[in-house]
């Protein structure tokens, strides 16, 4: 039998490598000659740069680059072997991690390393980029972002402006003389799972606001910001980011990210499918084995399960999820597309408990299933 290990992590326990070697362990066991492909995925958020790194046949490369709060770090992303394509995880310069808890404000945070790794991967020589946004802590309309590209923003004065998310609704006019004329010789693809427009209700500020550290009053600020600069970009580049779906992924980056790069969004798991050539090795697949820590209603909002039962259905491959909990019903279940999930919870206990026991768990959970397949052949 032919199987297809396509997992994302278990965050905080196991990665989709790990995942991967746990899941073989306990199928071998039962097929010992079964063809057993190993194909970790991820939806581009956190951690994604780790699985696409084989994939890409990639190096790393470390810049320069600054922080959310305009501080020098150490900031890395990936560059394949031809120097033709380069992976860059927008959380390793604009992340949220990068940030002590009294530090998170998106008042003042700022895409400049982000745009500062595009630079770097286009003088590299870089022709095409995939870009992660998922992860920041950022809510500046992705002027950070422009800047290190060459765009400059002005107020009513004609002074430029510090790109952050406080001065979104000071901005008048957009300067391009300068832009990096590389930009015309690259393509990229932003992997951007959420639909949230630039502004409003479910926009930017007003979803992820919050855990990025901005008050009531401030979300609110920041939204009529982001509103004046979806203005000001109309009516500079003829593009209107409210219309366009994720403009507001990563504190309007998704947006900014069409408008100033002419990137196309797309989703996360789908690029790093395309990038492991996932199709292909589906052909002559018996099973896909997929999973990630839990199995719930956001699922299904262009997470890397998704994704893989997507492919698997064109193919008509049967499709097996384990995970360490599911919080869905068999109705659910049904609509998703999976043919079987399990929780690989074995017993009762706390969180660092079941954290300790994933392995342990996993192995016997995929050993379970394959005496079960070896069973209905009989």
């Amino acid at each position: 039998m032919k199987f297809v290990l396509a997992p994302d992590k278990y965050k905080g326990s196991l990665t989709g490598r790990e995942f991967c070697e746990t899941v073989a362990d306990g199928i071998k066991k039962v097929f010992p000659n079964g063809q057993i492909i190993h194909r970790p995925l991820a939806d581009g958020g956190d951690g994604t740069i780790d699985v696409v790194s084989d994939y890409l046949n990639a190096s790393t490369v470390l810049i320069k680059a600054k922080d959310p709060l305009f501080r020098e770090i150490t900031a890395q992303y990936l560059l394949s072997e031809d120097g033709q394509t380069a992976f860059i995880e927008m959380s390793e310069a604009s992340g949220y991690k990068l940030l002590k808890k009294s530090e998170m404000n998106c008042m003042d945070t700022t895409t400049l390393g982000t745009g500062e790794m595009i630079v770097d991967a286009m003088e590299k020589g870089a022709k095409s980029i995939v870009l992660g946004i998922g992860g920041s802590a950022t809510n500046d309309g992705g002027m950070g972002m422009a800047k290190a590209l060459g765009y400059s923003f002005l107020d009513a004065d004609g002074n430029e402006l510090e790109p952050i998310g406080k001065n979104l609704g000071k901005v008048k006019e957009i300067q391009r003389k300068h832009v990096n004329p590389k930009l015309h010789n690259v393509q990229i693809k932003v992997a951007c799972d959420v639909n949230n427009p630039f502004y409003g209700d479910n926009g930017a500020a007003t979803i992820y606001g919050p855990q990025k550290g901005a008050s009531v009053e401030e979300i609110i600020f920041l939204d009529k910001g982001l509103q004046h600069f979806a203005k000001v970009l109309r009516s500079v580049f003829d593009i209107d980011v409210q219309n366009i779906p994720g403009a507001g992924a990563a504190g309007g980056l998704g947006g900014a990210a069409v408008v100033f790069l002419n990137a196309e969004l797309a989703s996360g798991v789908d690029l790093v499918m395309d990038l492991a050539n996932f199709d292909e090795v589906l052909i002559g697949a018996d099973w896909i084995i997929t999973g990630e820590g839990q199995l719930d209603g956001q699922t299904f909002s262009g997470k890397t399960i998704n994704g893989v039962v997507q492919s698997a259905k064109k193919k008509n491959i049967p499709i097996a999820a384990f995970c360490g909990s599911i919080d869905v019903s068999i109705e659910e279940m049904q609509k998703m597309g999976l043919d079987y999930a399990v929780s690989i919870l074995n017993q009762i206990g706390n969180l660092d408990d079941a954290k300790a026991s994933t392995t342990e768990n996993l192995k016997l959970a995929s050993y379970n299933f394959a005496h079960l397949l070896k069973l209905s052949k009989c």
